[in-house]
């Protein structure tokens, strides 16, 4: 007999709720398009979003991905203000002492790592190489099969978790790109940039060329760097911005990154991607499936982040699953929804508004030149990754008012 749930994507969100589900000895079907190892154009970070996930299904999964060779522990950000300015934020929560509360990784590496983790799983059947593309609601559930039929699926429930790009999301799930609600970047490797953290900190630039968006560097094993550039969509098509002429021309002429950058070299190509944005909340479930990740649009709007996103609501998946004990309607999935967004709107909702603030530079500035002259100030901003309440202090007017007159 075939599992009652097909899984389309295998990336993190997928993997993860095929892992969740197994361990709740839940059979799945996953299959993905591309043969693992493949690559995924993204900033490469993993929050502590990702291994709260990891830990809440197998805590040995965080043992297992601290010993591989590719994860790079990460211990903080740095801001860098618009006017140069530089603030270090250490994460300061983590579950366990003894593991860093965050690592970076090439997505070639981690995405790799977690699909055999699920492919392992007792009963996960795992399906790559083929490209669904047609879709067929049955009585029974779900027909899918690739555009010539050859291989065909059914299921009884859909977790779409096919990224970006998702045909279902587009087809069933209603899911529209909005140029406000959605991301434009870049992604480059480096060898050779100099002075990287080496407690593995996250740099994101403010700088005046890409507000309300970024340029990023984050460490990477073995000496190299992920290098990129994000800006919403609606204001690089106003700006007429060039995104990779763009980069490389700050790379080339701003005296910091000019002197960091002198004996780099390129690996590969600059690739682009799209992100699209948490900013707006959405329906992300409906009669019979439900959408994942970059597939529900669960990007969030101010950090760029979606591996964490996405691995969260491939666990509210899994669980929901379980808890409708085989009623898969669409009102019964809501609670899907209800989940994810009790969760993640909080912080989508106020990055939403962060996003608005750094349209004003000189307000970016102002906190960034006065948290470096004071400890409390950087203790606060740093619990605000961590604590939704306090972090709620960034969208209110009268935080910066008590920052000017501090």
């Amino acid at each position: 007999m075939e599992p009652e749930v097909l899984i389309l994507g295998a990336g993190p969100g997928g993997a993860t709720a095929a892992l969740a589900l197994s361990a709740r000895g839940i059979p799945c079907r996953l299959i993905d398009q591309a043969v693992f190892p493949r690559d995924k154009v993204c900033g490469d970070a993993l929050s502590g979003k990702v291994a709260l996930t990891l830990r809440r299904i197998d805590p040995a999964l965080i043992s297992d991905l601290e010993l591989q060779s590719f994860a790079l522990g990460s211990h903080g950000v740095s801001f860098i203000a618009p006017n140069g300015r530089r603030l270090d934020i250490p994460f300061r929560k983590a579950p366990d002492p003894l593991h860093p509360p965050g690592f970076i990784a090439a997505r070639m590496d981690f995405d790799n790592w977690l699909f055999r983790k699920a492919s392992a799983a007792p009963g996960v059947s795992v399906h790559t190489g083929i490209r669904i593309s047609r879709f067929k609601r049955t009585a029974n559930g779900w027909e899918v099969s690739d555009k010539d039929g050859k291989q065909v699926f059914h299921a009884r429930v859909v977790i779409a978790a096919d990224g970006c790009l998702s045909r279902f999301a587009r087809e069933h799930g209603g899911m529209q790109m909005e140029d406000e609600h959605h991301c434009a970047g870049l992604r480059a490797y480096y060898d050779g940039v100099e002075d990287l953290d080496p407690n593995g900190f996250i740099e994101l630039h403010f700088v005046p060329e890409f507000l309300p968006g970024y340029f990023w560097i984050f460490p990477l094993s073995g000496g190299r760097a992920n290098v990129g550039v994000g800006i919403r969509s609606d204001v690089a098509r106003k700006r007429k911005i060039n995104l990779r002429e763009d980069m490389l021309k700050l790379i080339k002429s701003h005296p910091e990154f000019s002197r960091r950058f002198r004996n780099a070299s390129i690996l590969g190509q600059i690739q682009g991607c799209g992100l699209p944005l948490g900013s707006k909340r959405r329906p992300i479930s409906g009669d019979g499936f439900m959408l994942v990740g970059d597939a529900g649009a669960l990007i969030d709007p101010f950090t760029g982040e979606g591996i964490g996103n996405a691995m969260i609501s491939g666990l509210k998946a899994a669980e929901t699953i379980e808890a409708c004990r085989g009623d898969y309607s669409a009102r019964t999935l809501v609670q899907y929804d209800e989940s994810v967004y009790r969760r993640l709107w909080p912080e989508l909702s106020l990055s939403k508004r962060m996003q608005e603030l750094v349209r004003y530079p000189w307000l970016f500035n102002l906190v960034v030149n006065k948290a470096t002259r004071s400890q409390e100030l950087r203790d606060t901003i740093s619990c605000m990754f961590e604590d939704i309440d306090l972090r709620g202090k960034l969208s209110d007017p009268r935080f910066y008012l008590r920052v000017l007159l501090a």
